[in-house]
């Protein structure tokens, strides 16, 4: 039987992506991402719960973040999570678990210092709508909208 691995997170960066240029020209980038579940415990105070993740992104995707992201940038992320093992200097097995990003779309308004410009050309080869990446199509759901010309948002 065939497994699935798949990652959906929505959340904010807590710094500026990392990124590095390996030989080729690939980049790959390293980013912090947190998610923040809210609820209310037994007396009916409100609970912050936050958990962060490591992302990677490649290539395309590295460039852009470099270029576009910045602390505090709200991210949707579509990926699959990946473990890495090692063995430290005293010899104990080390495990860093990640997700790699394979689409993310950025959400909320332009990041500071972007000015009022035009919005980034690059940025929607790597922001593909969640729905439109599902592989199948687009007539499949008639709920879809992929057409953002007519909408009423400012940016």
């Amino acid at each position: 039987m065939a497994g699935v691995n798949k990652v959906i997170l929505v959340g904010n960066l807590g710094a500026d992506p990392e990124v590095k240029y390996l030989e080729g020209d690939k980049a790959v980038a390293k980013l912090r991402l947190a998610t923040t579940e809210s609820y209310k415990d037994r007396n009916g105070n409100r609970v912050d719960q936050t958990e962060w993740h490591d992302l990677e992104m490649w290539d395309g995707q590295a460039k852009i973040a470099e270029q576009y992201l910045k602390k505090g940038s709200q991210l949707y992320v579509e990926g699959k999570i990946k473990t890495d093992s090692w063995q430290d200097e005293q010899g104990q097995n080390r495990y860093r678990t990640k997700i790699r990003v394979l689409s993310f779309t950025m959400l909320g308004g332009k990041p500071e210092g972007m000015g009022g410009g035009q919005a980034p050309t690059a940025a929607p080869a790597a922001n593909p709508k969640p729905a439109a990446t599902s592989g199948g199509d687009s007539n499949s759901n008639p709920d879809l909208v992929l057409d953002d010309a007519d909408d009423d948002l400012p940016f």
